[in-house]
């Protein structure tokens, strides 16, 4: 048996008709589908920004106006002292370059743009 008999036989086996609106179905689920309302960035940018003033809240409401004050206080210490020591500042420095060195030569690509690269091809 050759490919092209192989072929024929496969061809001519008996096919069952798909349920009716499964097309219709398919294409809501996928191609049709409703955008959501946010995207991730504006999700987590919202929940980031509900968290600091939930913790802004609690933290006037618990101490007043001295433990909010002696809170930021000690914030900004730790993040002067991390961010005085020059290897910090070196590390960050170059992660910086390298985001910014990536983005400039592969594009910046959204997330849901990245994970539907692959293209279907209908050369046989």
């Amino acid at each position: 048996m050759n490919m092209d008999e192989l072929e024929r036989a496969i061809l001519d086996l008996p096919l069952e008709e798909p349920p009716a609106g499964l097309r219709a179905s398919i294409l809501l689920a996928t191609s049709y589908r409703p955008q959501p309302a946010f995207s991730l960035i504006e999700l987590v940018t919202l929940g980031t920004l509900g968290a600091v003033a939930l913790w802004f809240i609690v933290l006037l409401v618990s101490g007043g106006d001295t433990l909010f004050v002696h809170t930021l206080e000690a914030i900004s210490s730790v993040l002067s002292h991390t961010l005085s020591n020059a290897a910090t500042l070196a590390w960050l420095a170059a992660g910086a370059a390298t985001a910014l060195w990536l983005t400039v030569f592969t594009g910046s690509q959204p997330l849901a743009t990245a994970a539907h690269r692959s293209v279907r091809s209908d050369s046989r």
